[in-house]
């Protein structure tokens, strides 16, 4: 879901859920709010545009705001966000650190393959929970998931036995020999 509304009209919606949330801005990097009914204290945050070192304090002043505000599940719908540094991820985990004080979690939704090899180059992803679609995300606020999820999984490595942890199906790199490895969507793991 993509929100398209003036300047005004969005400001006005984010600052009627998180009161001030847009009284500091960086065209960089567009932020829509959502709040979630179905699950308690959550909030879906859409972020468009990249998240740097230039950038990332008022993102974070920003997403603090949230969790001021009472908000504990954060779901951060990733689409349009084209580029993340590690100070932005540092900001990530920063958040995690916060909302798990208080019960809550994060989800990163729907992250384009260049942003998520970013999480997986640094070794975050594996602290992160990254979702593909807006049902695993809430079933995983509500406390349970699917019989058919598989993920995350914890295997060893074919090569060196290096314990490893992929939190969705794709191509990765061992951090430990450096093979390449393929995770299929129902877990299964091979070379290449």
């Amino acid at each position: 879901m993509v929100f398209v509304y003036s300047n005004g009209m969005e400001s006005s919606r984010n600052n009627s859920l998180v009161p001030g949330f847009d009284d500091e801005k960086d065209e960089s990097l567009r932020i829509i709010l959502e709040k979630i009914d179905t699950i308690d204290k959550c909030i879906r945050i859409y972020l468009d545009g990249y998240i740097d070192t230039y950038n990332s304090n008022i993102f974070q002043k920003r997403i603090i705001k949230v969790i001021s505000a009472g908000y504990r599940n954060l779901l951060f719908s990733c689409p349009a966000l084209s580029y993340v540094s590690s100070t932005g991820i540092g900001s990530f985990t920063t958040f995690l650190k916060m909302v798990k004080k208080q019960g809550g979690n994060i989800v990163l939704l729907e992250l384009r393959p260049k942003v998520y090899d970013i999480f997986q180059l640094l070794g975050f992803a594996q602290y992160f929970n990254i979702k593909n679609s807006l049902m695993e995300a809430l079933q995983l606020f509500k406390g349970g998931a699917s019989a058919a999820t598989v993920f995350p999984k914890i295997f060893s490595c074919p090569i060196c036995a290096k314990k490893l942890k992929a939190v969705r199906s794709g191509r990765f790199r061992c951090g430990g020999c450096h093979s390449i490895l393929a995770v299929t969507g129902q877990g299964k793991i091979f070379l290449g």
